[in-house]
């Protein structure tokens, strides 16, 4: 089912529910350091390889509680995501593009930790 694009989270159903604040992203399964990041609309979690950056984004298609996001960086790259909403503090992200010429692949395990 394709929905028409949205630029926030308001026009994401998926993602209704789920408060902005401050994750902590986590690769399941390393002992990486979380990443951390605070913001002011869920959606911008979709960024992770491209945080503190202006991109574009827009939802590509939407099924429950899955939304897939295209977004694009002028000059700096892009990224297409799959945002999952297991529990209304915690997501799954897969997200793969292009960051500083170089292509990436990860999933993360986001969890709200609390006000910015």
């Amino acid at each position: 089912m394709m929905t028409a694009p949205a630029a926030t989270q308001g026009g994401i159903d998926a993602l209704r529910g789920i408060e902005a604040g401050a994750w902590e992203l986590t690769l399941p399964g390393t002992r990486t350091a979380p990443i951390r990041m605070c913001v002011g609309e869920v959606s911008q979690l979709a960024q992770v390889a491209h945080r503190g950056r202006q991109c574009t984004r827009v939802t590509v298609d939407e099924q429950g509680k899955d939304v897939l996001i295209h977004y694009t960086c002028s000059g700096a790259g892009f990224g297409r995501v799959k945002m999952s909403v297991v529990t209304p503090r915690s997501l799954r992200i897969e997200t793969q593009g292009v960051a500083g010429q170089l292509p990436f692949h990860t999933t993360y395990h986001a969890r709200r930790v609390g006000a910015c």
